[in-house]
């Protein structure tokens, strides 16, 4: 799954990265928690093609005619073994694709009672992102925007720790996942599978990631004299 990540990139940089239109506004975070505004990257159904990057509140709410809103918690990853039959990601997975932009993602191995933070980035800590799904409804008090990021099965560095990891998308394949225009499910499946083992390296963190309050540069450094996952680093 993913719970939790950071992203510390100037706007230039992610603006060059994710070839938007324009230079957005970000803030370094280092500890994004569901709930909150995340950035997602789409590109516009009109108006050229442009990618825009605009902040979704982290958890789908999409919203039916007819209907009202979903109560409880909302999800805030979209399993990508089922987003084609799934009726709540259906019509996003059609035409409603994004991408989170992302220096790392934190995940909990659990071992028996305790459970460990890890940090999980790409090697020689690159920009990269993760394939996710935007939604918007209307709410009381205006749109709601909202967005799950999509989730597969863990390649061999990420499983020793759980067995669920982002879609991590090869910047190659940006364009199809963003087109609204691909509509066939087979080959937006194609792009949902695990990152190559070899882009990725984990460490140990401080357990003061356990904290949504904490949010300091500090927090996606390795964490020192503690168990190493073996082979995972």
């Amino acid at each position: 799954m993913c719970g939790r990540f950071f992203l510390s990139r100037s706007g230039a940089e992610v603006l060059q990265h994710f070839a938007l239109a324009e230079e957005p506004v970000l803030a370094p975070r280092y500890n994004i928690a569901p709930t909150q505004p995340i950035p997602v990257v789409r590109q516009r159904a009109r108006g050229g093609g442009d990618r825009v990057l605009e902040l979704r509140r982290w958890g789908f709410d999409p919203g039916f005619a007819g209907r009202t809103p979903r109560a409880g918690p909302r999800p805030i990853n979209a399993r990508a073994e089922t987003l084609a039959t799934q009726p709540l990601f259906r019509a996003a997975f059609a035409s409603q694709r994004g991408l989170v932009p992302a220096d790392g993602f934190y995940e909990w191995q659990h071992r028996g009672r305790s459970a460990r933070p890890f940090a999980v980035r790409v090697r020689g800590g690159a920009l990269f992102a993760m394939a996710a799904l935007y939604a918007r409804r209307d709410g009381d008090d205006g749109p709601v925007e909202s967005c799950a990021i999509v989730t597969t099965d863990a390649n061999a560095r990420v499983a020793p720790i759980h067995d669920r990891m982002p879609v991590i998308l090869a910047p190659e394949d940006y364009a199809a996942w963003l087109d609204p225009a691909q509509r066939e499910p087979a080959a937006l499946r194609a792009l949902l599978r695990p990152c190559p083992a070899e882009w990725i390296e984990v460490h140990p963190v401080d357990r003061r990631v356990n904290d949504v309050r904490c949010d300091d540069p500090s927090l996606p450094e390795p964490e020192r004299d503690l168990f190493s996952l073996g082979g995972a680093a």
